[in-house]
Parts: C-alpha cells; structure tokens; sequence
C-alpha cells in the first residue's frame, strides 16, 4: 500500500497542486479581502448545482489524460475571457463570475483526475 500511495502522489503532482492553489487562494482572500472572496466563493457555491458545468468539469478530468493540458486550457479561456471582459466584449459577464467558474471547473476536474489515478491502482 504504501508504494502505491507514494506511486499515486507522484503521478498526481498537479492534482494535488490546483486543490493546494485554491486553499491558498481561499485563505489570503480572507486575510485581504473578505468581501471579494466571500462573493467569489458565494458565485462557486451557486455554480456548483449547475450540472452541465460539473460533468464537463468531471469529463475534463477523467477522460483527458494529460491533465496539464486541461489545467493550462482552463487557464488560457479563462485569461482568453477576461481579456473580452476588459475589452468589453462581453458584458454580460464579470470576472468574479469568471473566476468562481474556474475555480469550480480546475476543482472538480482535479478530483476527478485524481479519482482515475486511484481506480488504476485498485483495479
């Protein structure tokens, strides 16, 4: 068990890395802007019920196996649309909404992904 603990860490570098990268977002948001944050997390929290967005998210991180390919896409449409945002393309949209999508779509691709290197191992 223990080799494949150590095995399944390796593999899951990145995974464990985004999980890490929104705790400490979450945290010094707190420190530093309370509000902001708790509206980000507020916009995630609503996210979350809508399901077209979570199976992509889980379809992402499942079936993709190169997982840095989907973590540095969800980042590049993510910079991609906030550019339109600032350029005023879309106006629709604001980039605590944006960035709460995110959030949402590398969290739950991240575990989903890391479901799959544990099922590797248990099969």
């Amino acid at each position: 068990m223990n080799d494949q603990l150590k095995t399944i860490f390796s593999k899951a570098k990145l995974n464990f890395a985004v999980l890490a990268s929104i705790l400490v977002i979450a945290i010094l948001g707190k420190l530093t802007n309370p509000e902001l944050t708790n509206s980000i997390f507020l916009i995630a929290d609503q996210l979350v019920s809508d399901l077209i967005l979570l199976f992509v998210a889980i379809t992402l991180g499942a079936f993709i196996p190169n997982f840095k390919l989907v973590v540095f896409g969800a980042i590049a449409a993510f910079i991609a649309a906030a550019v339109a945002i600032q350029s005023g393309i879309f106006t629709y949209l604001t980039l605590d909404y944006l960035f709460a999508v995110l959030i949402v779509v590398l969290g739950f691709a991240s575990i989903a992904n890391l479901y799959r290197h544990y099922r590797e191992f248990s099969l």
